[in-house]
């Protein structure tokens, strides 16, 4: 499994990403039952979010990615994708 480190910013259609929302963190919720998703947040100031997947590769994590629905939604004017290596933290599973 690998892990990704994902930055969303977000658009200016800020009407339009209130509307999807919900229906993004039902999805949200159904990654994190299936352990793909590990930790998600919108930053404070709402310009965008930074979300931590664990997934088989990048090729997973961009079908993941699509199937969100602030995807079609046109709600996300850049994605940022990292794979990470984590080392240290009190939330790693052995």
């Amino acid at each position: 499994m690998a892990r990704f480190v994902v930055e969303l910013v977000f658009g200016d259609n800020v009407d339009d990403r209130l509307a999807a929302r919900p229906a993004h963190r039902d999805y949200l919720a159904t990654l994190v039952d299936q352990g793909r998703l590990l930790v998600s947040g919108p930053y404070t100031d709402q310009s965008g979010a930074v979300l931590v997947y664990e997934v088989a590769d990048e090729t997973e994590l961009r079908e993941v990615l699509a199937a969100d629905p602030y995807t079609p939604a046109g709600v996300v004017a850049e994605t940022r994708v990292h794979e990470w290596q984590t080392v240290l933290g009190s939330w790693l599973r052995d």
